[in-house]
């Protein structure tokens, strides 16, 4: 199996344990902003240790950067925390099932993205895993009444929420796959830790500005939420780094459709830890998903 898709499922599965640890905390003492920053923050401390450790282990030295690298690094780091920003809008929005479904477009605009920015391009193999990936996630959405409010909901502030939120998540991608691509090095994993490490603390910097100003007394909430937090930023840096090493081995496009099992992650954990019950449509939609990734791991 190729290291890419090796390195998508875990980062998927790593995932899924950082949202439940970060709804913990956002339900609690952090607000949603300050959940955000503890997860880049307590990320930084097992990043420095995985690089050094690796640059220790392999013998080398931390390769160069230029230019180049800040800011495609910079654009996909701020990228990512208004996507964030702006899912947890859509939290709070009256047609909140429209626009999370239009978020799962992220897809679709990362393929278009990564056509125009980077010249990548999609196999006809790749854009019908990719499709039949997407109507996977419709089903697993549940958007009950969509097609009867289609009209009335497209014209909702929901929907310009969730085209946005999936367009940074696109632009991210890009961005950590350019910047990676940048770094003076032939060895994936060296590269991904190189550009995760920076992107977290520029995330950081850029984080701890805002909420001493817009909130004040987050940061040290974070400090104090300390014992579960740091759980938050093992998962936050190893899934992290999975999609980091997957974006310098693969186009964004092909790594976010795969990166969709995080769906059924999610749903057995729902399941497992939630005792929650599955319904035929979600079923439905979990095949649909695993012919789309069966498909995109033996033609992309």
């Amino acid at each position: 199996m190729d290291l890419w898709i090796v390195a998508t499922l875990a980062a998927a599965l790593f995932q899924t344990f950082r949202f439940m640890l970060q709804k913990v905390l956002a339900s609690g003492p952090l607000s949603a902003t300050g959940s955000t920053f503890a997860r880049f923050a307590y990320a930084i401390p097992g990043a420095v240790l995985v690089l050094a450790g690796y640059l220790w282990a392999t013998g080398t030295l931390v390769p160069t950067v230029g230019s180049a690298f800040w800011g495609w690094a910079y654009l996909g780091g701020v990228s990512q925390i208004l996507a964030t920003v702006l899912v947890v809008l859509l939290f709070k929005s009256r047609n909140f099932a429209v626009g999370i479904t239009l978020k799962k477009t992220e897809v679709i605009q990362t393929a278009l993205l990564g056509l125009v920015l980077l010249g990548e391009t999609i196999t006809p193999g790749g854009w019908l895993a990719i499709g039949l990936g997407l109507a996977g996630v419709l089903m697993l959405s549940q958007t009950p009444g969509l097609v009867d409010d289609i009209w009335q909901a497209l014209r909702s502030r929901a929907v310009l929420l969730g085209v946005a939120s999936g367009f940074f998540f696109a632009i991210s991608g890009i961005g950590y796959r350019a910047a990676s691509l940048t770094v003076d090095s032939v060895d994936p994993l060296l590269r991904a830790g190189v550009t995760l490490l920076s992107v977290n603390v520029m995330q950081v910097l850029t984080l701890w500005p805002w909420l001493v100003w817009r909130e004040p007394g987050q940061v040290v909430a974070v400090w104090r939420a300390r014992k579960t937090a740091i759980w938050l930023g093992v998962t936050s840096m190893l899934g992290s780094l999975g999609w980091f090493t997957a974006f310098t081995l693969q186009t964004a496009a092909y790594v976010f459709a795969l990166g969709q099992v995080e769906l059924i992650f999610s749903l057995i954990a729902s399941v497992v830890f939630f005792k929650e019950t599955v319904t035929r449509r979600e079923v439905t939609g979990i095949a649909i998903l695993a012919a789309s990734i069966l498909l995109l791991v033996f033609l992309a």
